[in-house]
């Protein structure tokens, strides 16, 4: 199989988190991705978002999109030294519950150096057939 990219540079305010997850989800439909469109979307969702919550508004991020080998990894690389952390579940709390979904949902995810700044990933394996629980 071929490796599949596509890369943005998008602007940290709230109106880039739609966009964001609509070029994910068209992404994925062009590329016939086998994975769960709903999962990735939600994933780019919160790694967005978290650019948005606590990335200076002028400087820009890039996303990146890439199916290699069945794998889709989707990462934000930003200008922030601040790396994302998984917090432990309030009930009160009215945000920081992306980084847990993201542990959660994702089959392999993580922060690496990039530049001035980080880039924080998360891969999704090809949906699979259905394993019948005993």
């Amino acid at each position: 199989m071929s490796t599949l990219t596509a890369a943005v540079d998008l602007r940290p305010v709230p109106a880039s988190v739609p966009v964001a997850r609509h070029l994910v989800l068209d992404l994925l439909g062009a590329w016939k991705a086998p994975h769960d469109a709903g999962d990735a979307a939600l994933l780019v969702t919160e790694l967005v978002a978290n650019v948005v919550d606590h990335v200076d508004g002028r400087a820009s991020f890039t996303l990146e999109v890439t199916l290699a080998e069945d794998w889709l990894r989707v990462s934000v690389a930003d200008g922030s030294a601040l790396r994302p952390a998984v917090r432990e579940f309030e009930v009160a709390a009215p945000r920081g519950r992306g980084v847990r979904l993201v542990e959660g949902i994702a089959d392999r995810w993580g922060v690496e150096d990039h530049s001035d700044g980080k880039r924080v990933w998360f891969e999704l394996a090809p949906q699979g057939p259905e394993v019948p629980q005993p």
